[in-house]
């Protein structure tokens, strides 16, 4: 979406053409990625911890994973949703290549 707006800011500024460098919207991907996760992280571990999503421990396993029970799960979910908005920011999803 932010190549949208880009590409529409260069009409009056030929500076924004840099955004259409596929290599620069791949850095700031990333590092938007990265932000949303730092940012956004702590917090869903608290409200998964309070919601009581938690992974439940085996009994028959070693006794250190005992200390595990109730660390939340669905960290994936977080790198997920962290790749997806970044992707939608910065991708120009009109090209069938990116």
């Amino acid at each position: 979406m932010l190549i949208w707006l880009a590409d529409w800011l260069t009409q009056f500024e030929s500076g924004f053409n840099v955004f259409s460098y596929l290599t620069l919207r791949a850095i700031l991907s990333t590092l938007t990625a990265l932000l949303i996760a730092i940012i956004i992280g702590p917090k869903m571990i608290r409200w998964l911890q309070r919601m009581q999503i938690g992974q439940t421990v085996r009994t028959d396993g070693p006794e250190s994973h005992l200390s595990k029970s109730g660390t939340p799960t669905m960290g994936g979910l977080l790198i997920l949703a962290a790749i997806v908005i970044s992707v939608l920011l910065w991708a120009d999803l009109t090209n069938t290549y990116v």
